[in-house]
């Protein structure tokens, strides 16, 4: 901040010693630094506080930015389930493909009550329905199982 050398305290020292005494010159001296010290605490508690909310705020943006490519991220995950469970073009409209056990209604024929989850799952399950035959039914466990 202050580019000061040995010669200049030195002249600052015999002025405060000719003005003040030598009497209130130690006095002064102790209350000078116990200021400065202060001051640099202050400076020093600033920038320490403008470095926590500088670095919040870069999590912050980092944070937004995972959360968007996420969010993305499971839009075309649900797109994709959807477009699987899309009747194909060369099925006939009445012959519905269904997951076995209990009835469960179409895309088509859901209420629109019905949850994206409860959605998501018929779809699921009526595309594990449509797998190909050669594969194996525990090619997941196998996937699993190799990593």
């Amino acid at each position: 901040m202050f580019d000061m050398g040995f010669l200049e305290l030195l002249i600052i020292g015999v002025v405060g010693l000719l003005v003040l005494g030598p009497e209130r010159l130690p006095k002064a001296a102790r209350t000078l630094g116990l200021w400065i010290g202060k001051i640099k605490r202050t400076v020093s508690g600033m920038q320490r506080e403008i470095s926590a909310q500088l670095e919040a705020e870069e999590l912050r943006q980092k944070l937004d930015e995972q959360q968007k490519k996420l969010d993305e991220s499971v839009k075309q995950v649900k797109r994709d389930v959807e477009s699987i469970a899309k009747p194909e073009p060369g099925q006939a409209a009445d012959e519905p493909r269904r997951a076995p056990g209990p009835e469960r209604p179409e895309a088509g024929d859901e209420a629109p009550s019905e949850p994206p989850e409860k959605r998501l799952d018929d779809a699921l399950a009526r595309a594990r329905l449509d797998a190909p035959a050669d594969e194996p039914a525990d090619a997941a466990e196998k996937d699993s199982t190799s990593r």
